[in-house]
């Protein structure tokens, strides 16, 4: 029988943190590094924007990486092979430009290496040589090992905790090998915060960098807004302009503002929904 965005496969990474393949085969037709897609689990249901992390022509799939941290990515996480998705809709977004650029650092924060990888394969297969750093708060969070590896002329793993690898962060780990080895381009992906940071450390030595804006992503469509940066002093939305985008030029203190106050008013939702359903609870109201 023939299931629509059908689930081929389905492995957990780590905590909370999923690999899909899904029957796509148009969209693995025509994806390009850097590109995503929007998934729905149902008709009603929310629209979640997931880097295109793989795709394999011959076998007509793409892979995506859901991490569980709210109730619709917690739902999808619930799905299983042979079942499918209500709609997968791309490839969205730009790809990001694949040059000859010599050492490249790829930084990783902790899901950031979901969309890194495809970008550094692309790389790779460009002529480039991998520097990566692949960082996550413990050993149980870190993804995509394997396969970074594999592609890494030299990867550097770091931990908050020590764990594994390198204690301190991936900022830490950057400077030593921007002091120790001429890197000519850095591709640096993960939260906000630790984006900012990182590109303070490439642009203070003088190296060029790409950061990708997909965590601030929520529509993808570019009609809600909530992507909004500004990028060179003009602004951008980081679904239909991005969502790689020139590091330097990123306002980040601008976008980390308004992160935390959309995290603010997600927060105070989820509050008041917990507050109604446990009045409801006590009052027996539906």
């Amino acid at each position: 029988m023939y299931v629509r965005n059908e689930i081929l496969k389905k492995e957990q990474l780590a905590p909370s943190i999923f690999r899909f393949v899904l029957r796509e085969p148009v969209i693995a037709n025509h994806r390009k590094p850097g590109q995503f897609v929007i998934v729905r689990t149902s008709e009603e249901g929310e629209r979640v924007p997931l880097t295109i992390v793989d795709s394999n022509k011959s076998e007509g799939s793409i892979t995506l990486i859901v991490q569980a941290v709210g109730s619709t990515t917690q739902e999808m996480s619930n799905f299983e092979v042979g079942q499918g998705f209500h709609d997968v809709a791309g490839p969205l977004g730009n790809p990001v430009e694949i040059e000859k650029f010599g050492t490249v650092l790829c930084i990783a924060g902790g899901l950031g290496i979901a969309p890194l990888y495809p970008i550094m394969k692309a790389l790779k297969k460009r002529g480039n040589k991998i520097v990566t750093i692949l960082g996550a708060r413990n050993k149980d969070l870190i993804i995509l090992r394997d396969e970074a590896e594999s592609i890494s002329d030299r990867m550097i793993i770091t931990t908050d905790d020590g764990s594994e690898g390198m204690k301190g962060l991936v900022t830490e780990a950057a400077e030593l090998v921007i002091t120790n080895e001429k890197i000519n381009k850095a591709v640096i992906i993960g939260p906000p915060i630790m984006m900012k940071f990182s590109v303070d450390v490439t642009k203070k030595h003088g190296v060029p960098s790409i950061v990708s804006l997909n965590p601030i992503m929520v529509d993808g469509t570019g009609m809600c807004g909530g992507c909004r940066v500004t990028v060179g002093g003009e602004t951008k939305f980081a679904c239909v302009d991005g969502p790689e985008f020139d590091g330097d030029l990123v306002d980040f203190n601008e976008l980390l503002q308004r992160s935390g106050m959309y995290r603010e008013k997600e927060k105070e939702a989820s509050l008041k929904k917990n507050h109604v359903c446990r009045l409801s609870n006590v009052t027996g109201e539906k």
